[in-house]
């Protein structure tokens, strides 16, 4: 019974049909004589009968090598629309991106997001709302807008800085006075994060610079923050690309240094070849000086 033969040698066969030698069939495949001559043997040997027989101008197909070249043909027909199809689905710019990133900047960024679907049409954005760091490599989201410590097995780029002010209301003002400084902080209220983001900066600062001063909220997210401070309830660091945009709110001072991180755009070493989020990067990184100013 013959053996399964190696597709691959159907190449040889097919390259000595059209050229009539192994000479002209091993330049056109770009390997030695010696190689398609080999080929042709283990092709023989796995089906059991000759199928080129060698002449004196070259080589020329036996009948039953003859019988079998259109089924040859239709096999590297086959393999080269396979490879058309691969080479297509590998390079389809479409699907669903999942970007993650806290929930104030989504506004910001959505000028942006709908300019870059102008541009991909077949590519759909949806944004995974969280103030805490979604796990990626566990597929909780695609990409990452995120400033701060990063995981040091995601990969990406600095897209922005992460600048933090200290902000009232104009009614907090109003009613308790403005702190001039750092100092000022002890005899003034203050709003910071609960114990969900107990490892958030803001709160390793407010300890650190204003440990007894009273705390009268406690929030779960970076918006609560701001809805807290905007209510007059207190003071608190806020980002500065959202709070000064905000027309009932006082700087009182800042940037604060140990505050300021980097913006990153992330993603995983795997996702990161997807063409989806390759030219979600591309993007990205064409539009730097638009990012710079929703982010900084």
């Amino acid at each position: 019974m013959p053996a399964v033969f190696n597709w691959d040698d159907l190449r040889h066969l097919l390259a000595v049909a059209q050229h009539g030698s192994t000479l002209s069939a091993a330049r056109a495949l770009g390997v030695s004589q010696s190689t398609v001559q080999r080929r042709l043997r283990a092709l023989d040997d796995a089906l059991g009968r000759s199928l080129t027989v060698r002449t004196a101008s070259g080589y020329a197909l036996t009948d039953y090598g003859a019988a079998l070249l259109p089924a040859a043909q239709a096999v590297e027909e086959a393999a080269k629309r396979f490879t058309g199809v691969a080479r297509e689905a590998r390079d389809r710019v479409s699907g669903l991106i999942r970007v993650t990133c806290p929930e104030p900047i989504i506004p910001r960024l959505m000028p942006l997001i709908e300019r870059f679907q102008q541009t991909h049409p077949d590519l759909q954005v949806e944004f995974v709302t969280s103030d805490r760091y979604l796990d990626l490599a566990r597929g909780d989201a695609d990409v990452a807008f995120r400033s701060g410590d990063t995981d040091a097995d995601l990969v990406g780029r600095k897209v922005a800085d992460s600048i933090w002010s200290v902000y009232a209301s104009a009614g907090y003002v109003e009613r308790r006075g403005r702190p001039r400084d750092v100092a000022d902080l002890a005899s003034h209220a203050l709003v910071t994060l609960d114990a969900g983001m107990a490892g958030h900066r803001v709160v390793a600062w407010l300890d650190e610079v204003a440990p007894h001063a009273p705390r009268v909220a406690r929030v779960n997210s970076i918006l609560g923050l701001l809805q807290s401070v905007r209510s007059g309830a207190g003071v608190a660091p806020l980002p500065a690309n959202i709070a000064d945009a905000d027309p009932t709110l006082v700087r009182l001072f800042g940037p604060v240094p140990a505050l300021t991180r980097s913006w990153k755009l992330l993603t995983t070493r795997a996702l990161r070849r997807e063409p989806r989020i390759a030219a979600f990067f591309d993007y990205v990184a064409a539009a730097e000086a638009a990012v710079r100013s929703i982010l900084n």
